[in-house]
């Protein structure tokens, strides 16, 4: 059990996580990245703070490769994994409505992505990159609604190249201009955590009571 616990510590830790890799850190960060954008069971790995972390451990060496590879393969991986959640969204859509509630998974996921689809458009695939979950499941929703693959792929590489640049690149700079940025690095974290959340919640938020609204009126 307390394997297990240490294991989910690190897994949700961004700097456990990238030392824990080792030398293959730069590899970790990459895969992770792309289950996070691609496989929906990885919603809850810490993708901003991952490459905030990794950029600040790239600029003070810690992280033993270039920041310019890390931008590049990250990227890459972003854009990928998207492309694999809007495959898995084509096939399995009306599975994943009728699928019961995991530990994993949880359709109010889905509805959260589909509500933010709605407000915003394919937009939602750029804006999404910045939000947990929705980062997650609204390339699966595209691929649920079957939305054009071409403008998708237009959102999808926009999306993914602002959101690993602006990300890797503010921790890179950061680690370059501030002594000993690292000592605060989870104070920084936790900001993060808290600035990409409110959307989110406030997006959840607002459809459940429209839900409710929906059926009290119904009620009625």
């Amino acid at each position: 059990m307390d394997s297990l616990l240490y294991f989910f510590e690190h897994l949700i830790d961004p700097e456990k996580l990238i030392l824990w890799g080792g030398i293959y850190a730069p590899y970790l960060v990459i895969l992770i990245i792309f289950i996070e954008n691609g496989l929906f069971f990885g919603f809850f790995l810490p993708g901003d703070t991952l490459l905030f972390t990794a950029g600040i451990l790239c600029a003070t060496a810690i992280i033993k490769t270039s920041i310019i590879f890390l931008l590049i393969t990250v990227s890459l991986a972003a854009i990928i994994g998207s492309i694999v959640g809007y495959l898995f969204g084509i096939k399995m859509g009306e599975t994943l409505f009728a699928k019961k509630d995991t530990l994993l998974f949880k359709k109010k996921y889905i509805f959260a992505a589909e509500a933010f689809f709605i407000r915003h458009g394919g937009l939602a695939l750029i804006m999404g990159r910045f939000l947990p979950i929705i980062r997650t499941f609204a390339p699966i929703f595209a691929g649920i609604i079957k939305f054009n693959f071409r403008q998708f792929m237009s959102y999808n590489i926009a999306g993914a190249i602002l959101w690993v640049f602006s990300m890797l690149l503010l921790g890179y700079f950061l680690g370059n201009v501030i002594p000993n940025v690292k000592d605060y690095l989870h104070y920084i974290i936790m900001g993060i955590v808290v600035i990409t959340w409110i959307p989110v919640i406030r997006t959840y938020l607002h459809e459940r009571n429209k839900l409710q609204k929906g059926r009290n009126e119904e009620k009625s």
